[in-house]
């Protein structure tokens, strides 16, 4: 069966000259895209390559030796990292490939360099079945993921209120919510950010629990230090002695009164943006979910006034980095926050979320980015 015409690349026609044909190749190969934008998404791809197989390198081990001779040592664990991430199967392939590369310049009647170029095709194919399935798995994941979370944020008296996310993989362990636990009476709204430490399906899956555990326990009403230590005891359960542990900021919002409670449990300080241009953290609560059973979680509450912003995000953002590894920081988002124009909540999102795309640029991110807006109006 011949592969499908990529998107928005014809079919080419009969009768083509061969410039055309080129053309067209080309365009399917590409998609379209520009030299620039080609040059830019291989630059990230080799960063982010870099960065996964350096984890494995021992540097202090480098730096004792000579030189000269670290070059080679850098190499040599660098093709080990390689090597033992592969199936024992594809290792032994792989190094007959090798082999069969090197008895090339051996002048005999068997021509190796042919038997070592099908293999690595070979192995090439292997791994990109194994990507492509890895990549539609985790794609049905991301989609159930959405489910999840908010697609809109909910209508809030004096309020609004926006939230965007952008995942390092396919899935996400950072997790933002907004919602009435009794629909029926909007008396009381559940605002909460999170983020599950590590990464893809693993953080995920946790995220999951932690999603489904709050909207079970959140509509039997309890008050929020209750609230905030079964969730503990639940993570506690299955944070594999607190391997798996959840930074959390869990509130309830007031539409009438305008008041805020929070409990922090050990995640990145909200940041309060007076009207005024002061600036206030919310910092009380208590250890991040999943650490230790006997936990207290503290509460403490805040008043909201027309044009105050409160902006929850997770660490993702502030350790954001560009092509250099310099960090965005706390001062670069602390200025960001404080020269905020009067917008409401989804065009304070655009502005904060621009602020650290400029900074980044097309550098592929270690963490996931998450960032949710509260404005009173």
């Amino acid at each position: 069966m011949s592969a499908p015409p990529t998107p928005g690349v014809s079919s080419p026609r009969p009768g083509l000259h061969a410039v055309d044909r080129a053309r067209y190749f080309w365009q399917r190969v590409s998609e379209g895209r520009q030299i620039d934008d080609l040059w830019v998404q291989f630059v990230a791809d080799a960063r982010s390559s870099y960065g996964f197989y350096v984890r494995d390198v021992d540097w202090e081990e480098i730096h004792k030796l000579p030189r000269w001779r670290q070059p080679l040592h850098v190499a040599r664990q660098f093709f080990w990292a390689l090597l033992l991430k592969m199936s024992p199967a594809r290792r032994v392939l792989l190094l007959i490939a090798f082999v069969m590369l090197g008895m090339s310049v051996i002048k005999t009647e068997m021509n190796f360099e042919v038997v070592a170029v099908m293999l690595f095709m070979l192995l090439l194919s292997l791994e990109l079945a194994d990507k492509v399935t890895m990549k539609r798995d985790l794609e049905i994941a991301r989609e159930i993921q959405t489910w999840l979370v908010p697609s809109q944020p909910p209508e809030v008296a004096g309020a609004n209120i926006a939230f965007a996310t952008r995942p390092q993989n396919s899935v996400a362990g950072d997790y933002y919510d907004a919602f009435y636990p009794n629909p029926e009476n909007r008396e009381k709204l559940m605002v909460v950010i999170a983020d599950v430490a590590g990464k893809s399906v693993p953080a995920a899956l946790l995220m999951a629990t932690l999603q489904a555990s709050l909207r079970t326990i959140a509509p039997e009403n309890p008050p929020l230090p209750d609230l905030v230590a079964r969730l503990n005891r639940y993570a506690c359960a299955h944070s594999l002695n607190g391997l798996r542990f959840t930074t959390a900021v869990l509130s309830e919002y007031n539409p009438g009164s305008r008041r805020l409670t929070y409990v922090n449990a050990g995640h990145n300080a909200p940041i309060l943006r007076r009207a005024n241009g002061a600036l206030e953290t919310l910092e009380v609560g208590g250890l991040p979910l999943g650490i230790s059973l006997d936990c207290q979680y503290e509460t403490a509450s805040l008043e909201f006034r027309p044009g105050d912003v409160l902006i929850f995000f997770t660490d993702g953002v502030v350790e954001a980095f560009n092509e250099s590894g310099e960090e965005f920081g706390n001062q670069r988002w602390l200025s960001a926050i404080r020269n905020l124009p009067d917008w409401d909540a989804q065009q304070t999102l655009q502005f904060l979320m621009k602020s650290v795309d400029e900074f980044v640029g097309a550098t592929r991110q270690s963490d996931d980015i998450t960032c949710l807006v509260f404005r009173c109006r």
